[in-house]
């Protein structure tokens, strides 16, 4: 089992989904520039509404792979970064 608590992360706990894009973006921006293949974004679990709007994000950012919510904790989502 890969350990992901080793990678970058952003934790958006607190942050509303009309705001979520700036953070993101931002984010993935500076991971690029660092040259990281992969990272984690903390969205948490409440609603779900943020959530979805981070995999809306990430689904529109031609400079993500891929993204899947961590299976062993479902308030995080992992990312593959195309650098």
């Amino acid at each position: 089992m890969i350990s992901w608590s080793y990678y970058p992360s952003i934790d958006l706990h607190g942050e509303f989904a009309v705001t979520a894009y700036t953070v993101v973006h931002d984010f993935i921006t500076d991971q690029i520039k660092l040259k990281n293949k992969y990272v984690l974004i903390i969205h948490g679990k409440g609603s779900g509404k943020l959530k979805e709007e981070v995999h809306h994000i990430l689904s529109q950012d031609k400079r993500v792979v891929q993204y899947q919510l961590d299976g062993s904790n479902l308030g995080q989502t992992i990312v593959e970064l195309r650098v």
